[in-house]
């Protein structure tokens, strides 16, 4: 059953989304009602010109840390530092490159304007973290997302490559970096190949709700 919000800043049980996630429709994007909805299992996720749609999906595709798989080839990168990695250096050139680098598999972005500015504010509220990857000085990969500082959990939202291998080898750096604050599981939403190739997948959505519990 699809829900539509009101000022009040509550989300319904995801046990009432829909086959797909969706959970909820309407508003806003303000701070308090986007780490309320992380706090809840929930996200936004919807395109330029619809209503903000909030998901819950079941199954809910994590990484636990202790899970990740490091290639050799990704081993032999990071011996060479084939890159520089930064956090919290760039927020806003990373949020910009997630929305505007060209994906085969879609069309258009979901990371609207507002998505941006919301998520710059989470950021500068300390509740957002970034990754820049870059090479000779230049932005070539990066991914942001929500930490849940009280659950220890990492809420990832989208990652970017303009250099092959580069959004991978950031986000290897990110969960070492996660790990150092004793992060206990990292929320990837659902399901692609690539998150899978590095140690990421599918568990029930009620088991992932007790991690934020």
């Amino acid at each position: 059953m699809v829900h539509f919000l009101t000022d009040s800043i509550v989300f319904p049980a995801v046990s009432e989304a829909e086959t797909d996630g969706l959970l909820a429709v309407g508003g806003d994007l303000s701070t308090t009602r986007l780490l309320k909805a992380y706090r809840s299992g929930v996200f936004p996720w919807y395109n330029e010109g619809e209503p903000i749609l909030w998901y819950s999906p079941d199954p809910r595709m994590v990484l636990f840390p202790q899970e990740l798989k490091v290639s050799k080839s990704m081993r032999q990168l990071i011996r060479k530092d084939a890159f520089d990695v930064t956090f919290n250096a760039d927020f806003k050139n990373v949020i910009q490159n997630c929305a505007t680098v060209y994906r085969k598999e879609q069309e258009g972005t979901w990371i609207t304007s507002a998505m941006q500015q919301a998520y710059m504010e989470l950021h500068r509220k300390g509740h957002a973290i970034s990754v820049e990857v870059w090479k000779d000085g230049v932005l070539v990969g990066g991914l942001y997302g929500v930490w849940l500082e009280d659950q220890k959990v990492f809420c990832g939202e989208s990652m970017f490559s303009r250099m092959s291998n580069a959004s991978k080898y950031g986000f290897i750096k990110l969960v070492a970096f996660l790990q150092q604050k004793g992060v206990r599981l990292i929320d990837c939403q659902v399901y692609t190949a690539h998150l899978a190739s590095l140690g990421a997948a599918e568990i029930p959505r009620d088991e992932f709700m007790s991690y934020l519990s």
